[in-house]
């Protein structure tokens, strides 16, 4: 079977690759790891994660679209719970949101200036308009 070829779209999202310490204090006091690694030769970008309870452990699959330039992030976790996101990364900024019939959901993290933490959140609306903290995370870079 051919290896894949690299994907230069994907070069945006370097400050991202690394391992990853990450902490949600409003679920546990246990931190969790996440590696950012490319994937398949270089054409999409893969997230794991090793949470402790009650959080999920994760696999994310990252690629982006010639045409329109948008990335796309597939998600599955420990639960058997899989999801679709749209996402961007500019100006330090990383971002990915959903819309689903009565559970739509967004991301937002900042990358630090240094690139050794990115401060984030997660939050969740029923009807997509009124949205609401959903829990904190922070990415503390460890390689």
């Amino acid at each position: 079977m051919e290896q894949s070829t690299p994907n230069p779209a994907l070069n945006d999202l370097d400050a991202l690759i690394g391992e990853w310490d990450v902490a949600v204090p409003m679920l546990t006091t246990a931190r969790g790891r996440v590696r950012v690694e490319r994937a398949e030769g270089g054409a999409f970008l893969r997230l794991r994660s090793e949470a402790p309870a009650p959080v999920p452990s994760s696999t994310m699959m990252i690629g982006r679209d010639d045409a329109s330039g948008a990335y796309t992030a597939l998600y599955h976790d420990s639960r058997g719970v899989s999801r679709l996101y749209q996402m961007g990364f500019a100006g330090g900024v990383w971002t990915m949101w959903r819309a689903a019939p009565g559970f739509h959901q967004r991301f937002s993290g900042t990358l630090s200036g240094d690139g050794s933490e990115i401060r984030a959140s997660w939050e969740r609306s029923e009807d997509g308009s009124s949205w609401a903290l959903d829990f904190d995370l922070t990415y503390t870079r460890t390689r």
